[in-house]
């Protein structure tokens, strides 16, 4: 009896223990899960929690049934399987994914319900494949065409940004999947990404640079984000005082985990006071010192704990960061709601051939478009056989398939009315960390060959499509390195007048992620920005070209017709990229459409702020295609521009023959202000769709914050009574109309 009253004691406390087990239950609080593990766990195992044990994964506390964290890149789909401590893919069969448009055409189609469908389906893939944490989006703003990773964001304007990236992340993490936000902040280049110190105002930090950040967290709820590469006032991001402690944490007060961008820690003693909760892919070599872990060896592992063992830190900034990933932990890998995912659906491909359509930007159409049945098409350039999937970086992919533009084009149109020649050889390689493409794209014919060739085959044919533009090759779009001219490579500019000459029904089409020199644009009846539209990529560019989609996409960034027309190259060096890896932001507030706003200023813009003058020039020339421009195939008509109370209403009628969508842009002007403004800023938008004759009306509520300004000498968001202007337009250089807006109120 004493043996079964023992036996019932022992059982009793087993299960008032596992009772007590917070942790494990995924119906208390999080909060309450999170301190109940955080007291269970050792100092050693605080440590562990906090680093890589591998390329993109970190460990949980097995002995407490805790799991790791399980990473992907993938701003715009899964990356293949690597090696455990390897860039090289593992060699899995099974691990190619859909590959959804790069950011930049999702950006284009200025639609946040297509930004949710995004970023829910892409958590869906992710979830499929066992990953806890996508390491995208990207919202870095777009302020050098030379920039190589700007494909890979969502354009220059910080309204749009912020509009983008709050549904796309909130889809992702519809699925149990964390979106971690990148790069924050300032990671504005990739030339000396590594190195480079960034100087910029506070204003221009606030108004431009930090938004779409600070957006993801306060109405994205972001799970977690990432640190940038370069150093801002003297530190590096990934452990930035003042971007980690005092803004991300005080200000915004954002209770996700801070993840450093791989090799982005670089001091054990900033990284532990500094904000920074989880280190992966430091640049640490534990092998030389001899341990049989090089992960023990990261900044936040041993020589931490070395650290806590002598006394010289004590624990409570370890806690603070073991919450956060342990918080991160409960929203993700013991998410009991995550489901299972799936990978490369009908509803994937669906969603992405959506986002490539509505993406696409008509930019020029001197009624060649949309094409008509039955023509002899003689299509051109490299890139209308190149994959693009593989390449540029991280985000790099092992898509399941990609169709090219040529074989969208000739499922269209029919094989026998469709004709190929190569124009141009560009980049033949086909292989990143051990993902290849599989062509054989070398030739070793003469560029006069090349040219010659298909100029002769322009005069036979009844239309002509060069699909050309950049490619993820080195010092194109691409990670690690930005481009070294602002016109096309490869001889295109040349290649595309050739062309023209020979046959007058000359459309362009380019794939790209940023902004190029047109000198060559009177020369063509249409041009066509198709970005990097992923696996159905040929069909969305099919869909627009004959008509099957009426195009709806809309420039994210503004087009000038030369490199030095952008305001960040117009004080040399120090400006970009920087003078021994110093670079000042001189540009100020006036980045984009806020410069190009600018021209026919007689003067230049000078002003002081926080003790620096500031001498803007006014722009020499227009925009060859301003902010938010875009043509459709029908037409539509602005008219009783109305303002009730501090609402705004338009009405917007299609004029033309056919079904089409128009994003009505509304702008606010301050006619007087305290302090410089630019001449308009994006403070809204709706996209709608509209039948032939069909009117809506688009109304507009006006707040508070679209109307201040951040003054840096007071460090607050300033409201100021006076006039405004409410424009109303179809992009930043189209105002249809315009309502004056009075607010009183108190600076």
């Amino acid at each position: 009896m004493k043996k079964f009253l023992i036996s019932v004691c022992g059982l009793l406390a087993a299960a008032l223990s596992m009772s007590a087990q917070v942790y494990l239950d995924p119906n208390a609080p999080i909060d309450a899960r999170v301190e109940d593990a955080l007291s269970r766990m050792t100092v050693e195992e605080k440590i562990a929690i906090i680093h890589a044990q591998s390329k993109f994964s970190s460990p949980g506390v097995a002995r407490l049934g805790i799991p790791g964290l399980w990473c992907t890149d993938g701003p715009h789909g899964i990356r293949a399987e690597v090696k455990w401590d390897e860039w090289n893919q593992a060699g899995w069969t099974n691990d190619s994914c859909f590959a959804f448009p790069a950011l930049t055409c999702l950006a284009a189609t200025w639609n946040p319900a297509l930004a949710q469908l995004y970023g829910r389906s892409l958590g869906e893939e992710a979830l499929y494949r066992g990953k806890n944490v996508v390491l995208g989006p990207g919202v870095n703003i777009y302020r050098t065409p030379l920039n190589g990773r700007n494909f890979e964001y969502m354009g220059e304007d910080p309204y749009l940004s912020s509009a983008m990236v709050v549904p796309y992340i909130q889809g992702v993490q519809s699925c149990g999947v964390a979106a971690c936000v990148k790069h924050y902040a300032l990671n504005n280049q990739e030339h000396n990404r590594h190195t480079v110190n960034v100087t910029v105002s506070d204003r221009a930090l606030y108004e431009i640079y930090l938004p779409a950040f600070r957006a993801a967290v306060e109405q994205g709820n972001a799970w977690s984000i990432m640190g940038a590469y370069n150093k801002y006032q003297g530190q590096y991001a990934c452990h930035n005082h003042r971007l980690l402690m005092d803004i991300l944490r005080d200000e915004w007060h954002f209770e996700g985990a801070v993840i450093s961008d791989w090799g982005g820690t670089l001091s054990t003693d900033e990284a532990i006071r500094n904000g920074l909760d989880l280190e992966f892919g430091s640049w640490t070599d534990g092998l030389t010192d001899g341990s049989s872990n090089a992960y023990d060896m990261y900044y936040m592992a041993q020589p931490y704990l070395r650290k806590i063992r002598s006394g010289e830190v004590g624990t409570d900034e370890l806690d603070t960061k073991v919450r956060h990933v342990l918080r991160l932990i409960f929203q993700t890998s013991m998410n009991p709601n995550r489901g299972f995912g799936s990978m490369c659906s009908e509803a994937h491909i669906a969603a992405g051939r959506t986002v490539a359509d509505e993406g696409i930007v008509l930019l020029k159409n001197d009624h060649i478009l949309p094409l008509q049945e039955g023509k002899r098409i003689l299509v051109v350039g490299e890139n209308a056989i190149k994959q693009m999937t593989v390449g540029g970086g991280s985000s790099s992919l092992k898509a399941k398939y990609e169709i090219s533009p040529l074989q969208g084009i000739r499922e269209r149109a029919g094989e026998a009315n469709v004709r190929y020649v190569r124009g141009y050889i560009g980049d033949t390689g086909g292989e990143y960390n051990g993902v290849t493409t599989g062509q054989l794209l070398a030739d070793n014919r003469s560029a006069a060959e090349l040219t010659q060739e298909a100029v002769s085959a322009a005069r036979e044919a009844d239309i002509v499509i060069f699909v050309g533009g950049l490619n993820k090759a080195d010092h194109q779009d691409a990670e690690g390195c930005d481009r070294l001219q602002y016109d096309l490579p490869y001889g295109q500019p040349e290649l595309i007048s050739a062309l023209a000459k020979a046959n007058k029904n000359l459309v362009v089409v380019i794939l790209s992620g940023n902004a190029y020199a047109t000198p060559w644009l009177p020369e063509t009846a249409g041009l066509m920005q198709a970005w990097f539209s992923g696996s159905e990529t040929g069909h969305a560019i099919a869909d627009v070209l004959f008509g099957d989609v009426n195009p709806s996409g809309r420039l994210p960034f503004t087009f000038m017709p030369a490199l030095n027309d952008y305001p960040a190259h117009q004080y040399g060096a120090a400006a970009y990229p920087g003078i021994n890896d110093e670079v000042e932001y001189k540009d100020d507030i006036f980045v984009g459409y806020r410069y190009a706003d600018l021209y026919g200023r007689k003067r230049p813009l000078k002003y002081t702020s926080q003790g620096v003058a500031y001498i803007i020039n006014p722009p020499k020339h227009q925009p060859v295609f301003p902010f938010g421009y875009g043509l459709s195939y029908t037409t539509f008509a602005y008219s009783n521009a109305t303002l009730l109370g501090n609402v705004v209403s338009v009405d917007i009628t299609n004029t033309g023959s056919r079904e089409g969508k128009e994003v009505v842009q509304l702008y606010v002007s301050d006619r007087k202000s305290s302090l410089v403004r630019p001449v308009k800023e994006l403070k809204a938008f709706e996209k709608i769709s509209l039948q032939p004759g069909e009117t809506k009306t688009v109304y507009f509520t006006i707040t508070d914050d679209m109307l201040s300004y951040f003054e840096p000498d007071l460090h607050k968001w300033t409201l100021e009574s006076g006039t405004f202007d409410l424009l109303i337009g179809s992009n930043s250089a189209a105002i249809h109309v315009s309502v004056p807006y009075v607010l009183k109120a108190t600076r």
